[in-house]
């Protein structure tokens, strides 16, 4: 099938099986998530359907990149032959011990309250310890959830103040009204000191204007705001997605007071100091959990209980139940900061440090496999479909686990160092055959 012909099945494919409402703007260089609003999952459901009812061969690769912006990147890649893109040249560094030059958008939380640690020149890589097995929801439909009313971000907040000395004190009072909280934040905002970040959680779906490439409907986001010299705009930072600029005023309380989201903190960065050793193992002790992988078993237990028809479950609906999946594996990455902390601390060769950076993007990009395995399955409902998703996620247990060996080896090495901690191995150092 030629570019052309593929530019016309993806039209098609939006426009009659998926009835998508933002065409407008459909061409070869429309964006696929900027004009288009196609989020990830949406993407993956546009492949299916170009494979199963168009005959495009889908490569596992095509699946997995990250490059692709436009509708006709998108054909290109499906286009029969077509060559891998051939990599950007790196600047050089020196590796996990120079400057690393990039940072991870994986948890708004996170970002928020360490993007003061990190002007300040502050260490801020072992706190993402607590995000690849961050706490997530499985609703009460079976279906897997990144962000529920249930959960509150209390361990980040304990472990924040505990490691960094900086105390996160919560101004939005749950027992409140909405309303009356905001009458808070906009207190606190007129008073706020120079040295004092403000953090409120919003619902991004309702500023279209930024970026959203899951296009959560809600997205529960946390971000941080300031006034701005023109009483209608606030300044506006989001560590998570490294955008800073200005927003209408009512525009942020719109998504503020949306039912879907409720929460904030404040805290003064300026107060923070690096971990003692002591913190950090016990820290680390808190949160690593080396025998188990929680998403993998969600994820398993999800597929099982609709292949099963418990309480009436349907296989045709996994791909439904599974849809947030991509949210939560973004967590994976996390792992490389956890990684580096350890390398650089160990002074370890910086290629091992990179060949186990290339296994974490290969557990990430399996998980991206999976999902796209789940909506087959969903649309298909045949037998060896579910046999294919049941071995893949096998597959990724056992890809995590060498992983987290990988990293309770580093831990133990780390904790043999530190005159603080003696010579005594990790005590959680169970490990999953």
């Amino acid at each position: 099938m030629s570019n052309e012909r593929l530019i016309a099945a993806i039209g098609t494919v939006l426009r009659e099986e998926m009835q998508h409402p933002h065409l407008d703007r459909f061409g070869p260089e429309a964006r696929l998530n900027e004009d288009l609003y196609l989020d990830s999952v949406q993407l993956l459901q546009l492949i299916l359907s170009l494979e199963m009812t168009h005959g495009v061969s889908v490569p596992e690769e095509a699946i997995n990149r990250q490059d692709v912006s436009t509708v006709a990147d998108l054909a290109r890649l499906l286009a029969p032959g077509a060559e891998p893109a051939a990599p950007e040249p790196e600047a050089p560094t020196e590796g996990v011990h120079g400057a690393m030059p990039y940072d991870l958008k994986i948890h708004c939380f996170v970002s928020c309250v360490c993007d003061g640690l990190k002007r300040r020149g502050i260490d801020h890589r072992p706190f993402y310890a607590l995000i690849w097995d961050a706490e997530f929801a499985i609703t009460d439909g079976t279906r897997l959830a990144y962000h529920s009313d249930a959960m509150d971000h209390e361990s980040f907040r304990y472990w924040f103040e505990r490691l960094y000395g900086v105390p996160l004190v919560s101004w939005y009072d749950h027992s409140r009204s909405k309303e009356e909280n905001v009458a808070t934040l906009l207190d606190l905002m007129e008073r706020r000191e120079p040295d004092t970040s403000l953090m409120v959680m919003l619902d991004m779906f309702h500023l279209p204007e930024r970026e959203n490439k899951f296009n959560q409907n809600p997205f529960p986001h946390y971000l941080l705001v300031a006034l701005s010299d023109d009483p209608d705009l606030w300044q506006v930072r989001d560590p998570d997605f490294r955008w800073e600029g200005v927003i209408e005023r009512e525009r942020m309380l719109n998504a503020i007071r949306q039912p879907s989201v409720a929460g904030g903190y404040r805290f003064d960065p300026s107060r923070a100091h690096p971990p003692t050793d002591t913190d950090l193992a016990a820290f680390f002790e808190a949160c690593f959990r080396f025998d188990t992988n929680p998403l993998i078993d969600a994820a398993r237990a999800i597929v099982l209980a609709h292949a099963e028809g418990r309480g009436g479950l349907k296989l045709t609906d996994v791909g439904e139940a599974l849809r947030e999946l991509p949210v939560i594996t973004i967590r994976k990455w996390a792992y490389e900061h956890g990684f580096a902390f350890f390398w650089r601390a160990l002074r370890w060769p910086d290629p091992e440090f990179q060949r186990i950076c290339d296994e974490i993007e290969a557990l990430v990009n399996g998980l991206t496999g999976l999902h796209y395995a789940v909506l087959k399955l969903a649309r298909t409902g045949e037998t060896e479909e579910l046999a294919s998703v049941l071995a893949r996620l096998d597959a990724l247990d056992a890809q995590e686990f060498a992983i987290k060996r990988q990293l309770a080896a580093a831990y133990a090495a780390w904790r043999q160092t530190s005159p603080d901690l003696g010579q005594a191995l990790p005590s959680r150092e169970r490990l999953s055959a």
